[in-house]
């Protein structure tokens, strides 16, 4: 393993509070010659990151690997810069104000040697300020990441799909892949909201093995920056087309026909339409949606139309035979529901 196995790739912007635990916390699990290549790309940060990561550098010379943006090109466009760079056999996405919890590279590093799968899956942990009672209660300790086989090589795409699909927790952070499932027709969408929905799926289809470690090796921070905590139309209607791209793809594979996937990939796409028409209902006429909001409303439900393989109320059928009661009524009522109307 003394050649380059594994690319860490952290995409910065405006990170300066968190950006030096981030990086710290990996060169806590690296060494030099250990063939992990740390590489951090600054998309023209205003906040002094750049200057940080000058010093950073000179803190671990030869382990640190600069790249820097000529102007702000946002997070896909970082990955994707991050991605041409990358040396590793394995790429791992960190973002810049979460960290690597002690023993994730170690972790990785086995199960690699072990089983050398094509994705590994990573449980993580919700990171805050203060953690209180109410936090450990909520497990917020533990989340997964994954609804499927664990610690074990699994050769099986679709059950690698459905198990993505049926948690939600489609980011890219907990996922650590083969570089060489990231040809050229696969990168992160530039210019789009909720990119990794858009790609993590597409991956996994291209992924001959997995191995689900069900272990939390990433912390994330939530913030109030958050895509999800500072809703826009724009948002809100990437949301709803997010995994368009994956419907598309699946047509032409065995998983398109596969009885949990088809059931996972629904329930994701009401949850998008949810979010999305919530915000609508919530917003209505007050934000610029380009159309009026009954209008928006119906492109947020041909997108779902789109992307699931079950119709909505098939879909309701299902959940109520799982005794998901409440949960079919808010189905029902965002695709029935006339903002503006």
């Amino acid at each position: 393993m003394a050649a380059c196995w594994l690319s860490i790739l952290v995409p910065v912007y405006n990170v300066r509070p968190w950006l030096l635990d981030c990086l710290q916390s990996v060169m806590e699990q690296t060494a030099p010659g250990d063939g992990v290549q740390v590489l951090a790309l600054d998309d023209c940060s205003t906040d002094g990151c750049g200057e940080l990561l000058q010093e950073l550098a000179l803190r671990w010379p030869g382990r640190l690997q600069l790249l820097r943006h000529e102007r702000n090109a946002g997070l896909s466009a970082a990955r994707n810069t991050l991605i041409e760079a990358a040396q590793g056999e394995y790429l791992w996405f960190l973002d810049s104000d979460d960290r690597l919890l002690p023993g994730a590279v170690a972790g990785l590093r086995a199960i690699v040697q072990a089983h050398g799968p094509d994705v590994v899956l990573c449980d993580f942990a919700l990171l805050r300020e203060r953690t209180q009672l109410k936090h450990r209660l909520r497990g917020e300790g533990h989340r997964r990441s994954f609804k499927g086989p664990a610690r074990r090589l699994v050769r099986d795409r679709c059950a690698l799909l459905a198990g993505l699909l049926a948690t939600g927790q489609l980011h890219a952070w907990s996922k650590i892949s083969r570089r060489a499932l990231w040809t050229d027709d696969l990168r992160f969408p530039a210019g789009r909201y909720f990119e990794d929905m858009a790609t993590m799926p597409l991956l996994a289809l291209r992924a001959a093995s997995f191995y689900y470690q069900p272990s939390p090796w990433v912390a994330y921070r939530q913030r109030a920056s958050s895509i999800l905590a500072t809703m826009t139309p724009a948002k809100a209607l990437d949301q709803s087309a997010a995994l368009a791209p994956l419907a598309q793809a699946l047509r032409d594979t065995e998983c398109a026909s596969d009885p949990r996937v088809q059931r996972a990939l629904a329930h994701q796409a009401a949850r998008c339409l949810a979010g999305a028409m919530r915000y609508l209902c919530r917003q209505g006429c007050d934000a610029d949606w380009g159309e009026p909001p009954a209008a928006a409303a119906q492109r947020l439900r041909e997108n779902f139309l789109r992307i699931s393989p079950l119709t909505p109320q098939a879909l309701a059928r299902d959940w109520l035979l799982r005794g998901w009661w409440l949960r079919r009524q808010r189905l029902l009522r965002w695709f029935n529901a006339r903002p503006g109307a």
